[in-house]
């Protein structure tokens, strides 16, 4: 198999079952070579982002209508339109040619023709094909939803929006943080520029590095010996936030995969107690795993949901985490295809939100911290749901937080935007109970 072949696979899965990128992007590069996984990574993942614009193109040069093609013609398609538009070291010979064979090996040879003719003729065109799209068309040029576009306008103006949506089709850096339980700043970056990445400091969250290259991260020695996690600085900024010191008690009640249990772990100095939960076993064996990997005893996992009570926790927790289910809008230059989602799934979230708030402030002592956190960027998930808390609860405030390297105020909440912080979009809101 072919790291074309595993990009069409995993473009199949996402189609066919409403499955995430990334892991069907995994399931299809089992076996592949390092070169053919990142070629199948960049296939995907370009193609997610840019697939509205893809489309309009491709009905440029195709005489049937692009929603009535068959899906896999269609896909095969959208794969070789990416590299004809955005990858310049693969000749667009290579792209077309490729693109047939892919064809003729699933025995579609009655497709063949038409797939190197739209093909052909879309290399032909392409030059002329960008001015089809008009500049103020910021929905199609950077393949996101108008809605979606229109929301973004709202918060942040024309200018800022568009550096928004052109960041989400960006490549992303890996944001890793070094566990201080196993090894020193110069011992992690020794360790990993010689397994072959390049490393260098993250902008303003301490402790923290920009990490490219190296291959395949979870065989380099440093992440096998536990020397890092994987972990965006909006996710660990939430942490700092919380102000989490060794001795205390730690709910994180959606804690999977785990990061901020992790994060909380480390600045706890491996003392004191965390009860990480999650509300599928699956899920509570990865937050298992990634605690021995970096050599962690003070967290225990509950399988949990955090909409449901429980009293023997009331009062207990020093410090409870709320990195509630969210949109993910904050984190589509990560997870492409959530641009894709239904909106109407959205309109429901603030609901199980506000539950999961509610519940969870019975389990904060007096004088504790409540931390609420999503990885969107919309008002009625963050603000609306805080502020709705507060009206009801006047045993709780909001207090402001100093967070290092930023040297923004805030009220207590704090939006973190990609285009602003270099990080995720992320919502943070620190309640301490009087």
């Amino acid at each position: 198999m072919t790291g074309r072949d595993a990009a069409l696979e995993a473009l199949t899965a996402c189609r066919r079952l409403d499955a995430w990128s990334d892991g069907s992007l995994k399931a299809a590069c089992q076996g592949l070579e390092s070169r053919e996984a990142a070629l199948a990574a960049r296939l995907t993942y370009g193609v997610l982002q840019n697939r509205v614009l893809l489309l309009h193109y491709i009905g440029r040069c195709c005489d049937q209508r692009v929603d009535k093609l068959e899906p896999f013609v269609r896909d095969v398609l959208l794969l070789g339109a990416y590299q004809i538009f955005f990858m310049d070291r693969i000749p667009d010979s290579a792209a077309v040619d490729q693109a047939v064979e892919c064809v003729k090996r699933r025995r579609r040879a009655r497709a063949a023709g038409f797939v190197n003719a739209v093909l052909r003729r879309l290399s032909r065109e392409k030059d002329r094909l960008p001015a089809t799209v008009q500049p103020d068309d910021l929905a199609l040029r950077y393949s996101h939803p108008q809605w979606l576009v229109d929301r973004l306008m709202e918060l942040l103006g024309r200018e800022e929006a568009e550096a928004y949506l052109r960041l989400d089709n960006e490549p992303v850096p890996t944001v890793i943080q070094r566990n201080p339980l196993k090894c020193t700043a110069e011992e992690l970056t020794d360790s990993l520029e010689r397994g072959g990445a390049e490393v260098k400091p993250h902008l303003w969250l301490p402790d923290c590095w920009l990490m490219t290259g190296g291959g395949d991260m979870e065989s380099l020695p440093a992440f096998q010996n536990g020397w890092f996690q994987v972990q965006d600085a909006a996710a660990r900024a939430a942490v700092l936030a919380a102000g989490v010191k060794p001795g205390f008690k730690v709910l994180d009640v959606c804690a999977a995969p785990g990061g901020k249990s992790f994060a909380a772990a480390m600045a706890m100095e491996n003392h004191g107690q965390i009860v990480a939960c999650d509300i599928h076993p699956h899920k509570l064996d990865v937050i298992e795993k990634g605690v021995a990997r970096l050599g962690i005893v003070c967290v225990a996992t509950a399988l949990q949901d955090g909409r449901e009570r429980r009293p023997d926790w009331d009062g207990r927790f020093d410090v409870v985490l709320c990195d509630v289910p969210c949109s993910g809008l904050g984190i589509i230059r990560k997870k492409p295809d959530i641009r894709y989602k239904d909106p109407a799934a959205i309109a429901g979230l603030p609901k199980i939100q506000e539950a999961i708030l509610e519940n969870a402030s019975n389990y904060v002592n007096q004088g504790g911290v409540m931390l609420y956190a999503t990885c969107t960027v919309l008002r009625e998930e963050n603000e609306a749901v805080t502020d709705a808390f507060l009206a009801r609860h006047g045993e709780f405030r909001k207090e402001p937080f100093a967070m290092p390297g930023l040297e923004e105020e805030n009220d207590g909440a704090l939006r973190l935007w990609p285009q602003r912080h270099s990080a995720d979009g992320f919502y943070i809101c620190k309640l301490r109970r009087l």
